[in-house]
């Protein structure tokens, strides 16, 4: 992966049924520039570690694993995929769960993006025209993710329509000013700071259109802890800011 233009970077944690059919999809993305991937295993109990090995045997070209010693938050899990993608000399480097629940088709389109509009990162997002949530998410669930992202965008002012994206297409040299080694967050609140920083930094940020659908299998890994820090991390950066 020394010489790869665009590195996926899926972080893992109990995801052995559904790592072969996102890896497969992304291996088969056509664009006009080479798409490796990186998984980022947090020692997962059930053996996602040696699938990912396995499926990175059979595209030794294409595709790494990066095993981590214990489960230490999605936030650490990106960082240290975001360090070893850029270490091995990614152009741009791509952010999405393993879940299956973000649509490898609209890659080509946040690329797209990413040229047609000069941005530093492209968010696949579900609250501009054109993008929407799983149609078999209940009610209660579709009005709490659009709560917690208007909450997020009321606080901080963020210029997007969907500041709580998990789904983003970074240039590589944006991610290299972000200073991540001084984030604070590491759960789902992660994605926010992330955001938070590209923002007060000055780079463009757009959003492409997807549909997000429910993970394929396995739980999630939504805990009150993350939930808490999700709550509370708006504030902490709208204060560390004034």
């Amino acid at each position: 992966m020394n010489n790869s233009r665009i590195v996926v970077v899926l972080p893992t944690y109990c995801e052995r049924e559904n790592l072969p059919e996102i890896v497969g999809q992304l291996l088969k993305v056509e664009l006009s520039r080479e798409l490796c991937v990186l998984v980022v295993d947090d020692n997962s109990p059930d053996g996602t570690g040696d699938v990912a090995e396995e499926l990175a045997a059979q595209e030794p070209e294409r595709m790494s694993v990066l095993h981590r010693t214990a489960k230490d938050g999605l936030g650490r899990a990106y960082l240290a995929g975001f360090q070893r993608a850029l270490d091995n000399g990614a152009d741009i480097v791509i952010q999405m769960d393993a879940d299956l629940s973000h649509p490898v088709d609209a890659i080509p389109a946040m690329i797209d993006a990413m040229d047609e509009h000069g941005a530093g990162v492209v968010l696949g997002s579900r609250y501009v025209r054109g993008g929407r949530v799983a149609d078999e998410w209940p009610w209660h669930r579709k009005a709490l993710s659009a709560w917690a992202n208007f909450y997020v965008r009321m606080i901080l002012r963020i210029p997007v329509k969907d500041a709580t994206a998990g789904f983003k297409a970074w240039r590589a040299d944006v991610l290299r000013s972000l200073d991540l080694g001084t984030l604070a967050s590491n759960g789902y609140a992660f994605q926010v700071e992330m955001n938070h920083r590209a923002m007060r930094q000055g780079y463009r940020m757009v959003e492409v259109p997807i549909t997000f659908t429910e993970r394929h299998a396995g739980a999630s890994k939504m805990s009150v802890r993350v939930q808490v820090e999700s709550a509370l991390m708006p504030w902490r950066l709208r204060f560390r800011r004034r």
